[in-house]
């Protein structure tokens, strides 16, 4: 399961940690590309759906993160 995924009842209780779910993405685009040499559609829909929910993840927390940009324009 990635670790971007967390059950309702768990979150907030566990802290993602960033650098894994980036090794996570490395992994998936390798293995997506890896199923597509091969011929293997099937198994690169199942890659993409976890590396799109984990990129979703990664923008979520950039957009709620204050940005030193609007601190500078303050």
């Amino acid at each position: 399961m990635s670790v971007a995924f967390v059950p309702d009842w768990m979150r907030g209780k566990t802290e993602v940690n960033l650098q894994q779910l980036l090794e996570e993405n490395d992994q998936l685009i390798c293995c997506i590309v890896e199923h597509q040499n091969k011929g293997g559609a099937k198994e690169c829909v199942q890659y993409q759906h976890v590396l799109h929910r984990n990129l979703i993840y990664l923008a979520t927390i950039a957009d709620s993160s204050p940005s030193s940009t609007s601190k500078a324009m303050e």
